[in-house]
Formats: structure tokens, C-alpha cells, sequence
């Protein structure tokens, strides 16, 4: 081999390492970015969301209780508003400092900044099926240990009038993405009989991928105002 030949190969492979190490480098940071940047800005949204929420309440009126309206209620509750905060979610399973604001939709910006609404299924609290989504990893992992749930479990919500707590009835159950009948009024699978105050909780599986759903699906167990307190399901 001539001395140009060697000092051809030895830059061709000075320039495989560089382009090796800059590729590992870009790796690097792009999991330093899934894992803990996309944490930190989701976060600082979802209690951005929640603070905006407890401001609203506690200055200005809120809507009445939102459960089945009377029959002489004239007109239904305005829709929720796409993209927007409407409730905060509480799971004293998955943390004592557990909560997450509530959007309306399931686009990806909204769940970037807490828990969707599936915006055709029922409101909260009043019969149907209120069914919401959430990120098991990145973007703040807010159902990171959802197979931890249980039956029994409590799932407390609040719209600043009205505590609203809901109890899981199944372990988490895996099913495909496609399976949209899990979010129905009432789920074929769930074992409910009937028409009912619903609630499903919906994440991805496995961890770190989404080729399948876990699913929860729990009833409304009990409602109370907030001027009475919060319920014994967090308060222990």
C-alpha cells in the first residue's frame, strides 16, 4: 500500500469516528430531550393549566354543578372548549401529589399539556361515559405507573364547584388502538349492564411504545360541593 493509500484510509475512517461520535452525540440528546426536557416544559404546562383553573375559581363564578340537569333545566351546559382546562384530576394510587389538569380534545398539543377529553363522549359527572387519554411516558409521564391501578381505586375530579369520585372497577386491561369501542357510553367490555355514570382512563402500551392501549374503566361513586371540603378519597 502506498503511502497515499494509507493516508486515504486513515481519513476515511478519522471521518467514520467523527461522523460516529456526532450521530452518538445527536442520540444522546435526543434522549436527554424525550426524557427529560419534554418533563420539564410539561410540567411547568400542566401546573401552568392548573393554576390558571384555581385563579378562575376562586375570583370569578362558577358554572353550576354539571350532573344530569333537571327536567325543566331550559338548554344543556355549553360545550367545553377545544383545547382548553376544564377540571383536575386526582389518583391517590399513582402519588399523594398526583394531579393533572383536564383539556378538552386529544390532539397532541393538548396532551402535551395534560390529560384529553375525548371530545364526543360524555361531560363530566353526568351520564355516559367520560372518557380522557394520557401520555404513559414523556411529556411529564402522567400515567406512567397506570398498571399499578387497582379496583377500588378512587379517581377524584373537581370543576370547581363539585368533587366528583369515581372508583376503578378492573385491573388495567390491553387491548389495540383501533379498539374504539372501549370509550363507548357503555363498554361492551367493561362488564357494566347498563347505561351509567362512566369513567375510562386510556394510555399507551407498552412503556415505551404504543402498538396497544390500557384501559380502566371506573363508575361515580359519590359527588359533594367544594364548599364542604375535599373528599375522604384524598383526604384518607
Amino acid at each position: 500500500m502506498t503511502v497515499r493509500s494509507r493516508s486515504t484510509v486513515r481519513w476515511i475512517v478519522r471521518t467514520l469516528s467523527e461522523i460516529c461520535v456526532t450521530a452518538g452525540a445527536l442520540i444522546v440528546l435526543f434522549v436527554v430531550y424525550l426524557l427529560f426536557w419534554t418533563g420539564v416544559r410539561a410540567d411547568s404546562a400542566m401546573d401552568g393549566e392548573i393554576g390558571r383553573l384555581q385563579q378562575q375559581w376562586s375570583t370569578g363564578p362558577v358554572a353550576a354543578h354539571d350532573s344530569d340537569p333537571a327536567p325543566t333545566e331550559p338548554k344543556p351546559p355549553a360545550p367545553y372548549k377545544e383545547g382548553a382546562s376544564f377540571a383536575v384530576m386526582y389518583i391517590p394510587r399513582l402519588g399523594a401529589d398526583w394531579a393533572k389538569p383536564v383539556l378538552e380534545g386529544t390532539a397532541p398539543d393538548v396532551l402535551h399539556r395534560g390529560l384529553g377529553h375525548y371530545d364526543h363522549t360524555a361531560r363530566l359527572g353526568r351520564t355516559g361515559n367520560f372518557a380522557v387519554a394520557g401520555h404513559r411516558r414523556t411529556y411529564g409521564d402522567p400515567f406512567k405507573d397506570f398498571p399499578q391501578l387497582r379496583p377500588g381505586d378512587a379517581v377524584v375530579l373537581t370543576d370547581g364547584t363539585t368533587w366528583f369520585t369515581y372508583r376503578i372497577d378492573n385491573r388495567p386491561y390491553t387491548t389495540l388502538p383501533d379498539d374504539i369501542g372501549v370509550i363507548d357510553p357503555v363498554p361492551a367490555k367493561s362488564g357494566y349492564n347498563g347505561p351509567g355514570r362512566y369513567l375510562t382512563l386510556t394510555t399507551c402500551e407498552p412503556e415505551w411504545g404504543h402498538s396497544h392501549r390500557l384501559i380502566a374503566w371506573a363508575h361515580l361513586d359519590s359527588t359533594q360541593p367544594v364548599t364542604q371540603g375535599r373528599p375522604s378519597a384524598l383526604t384518607g
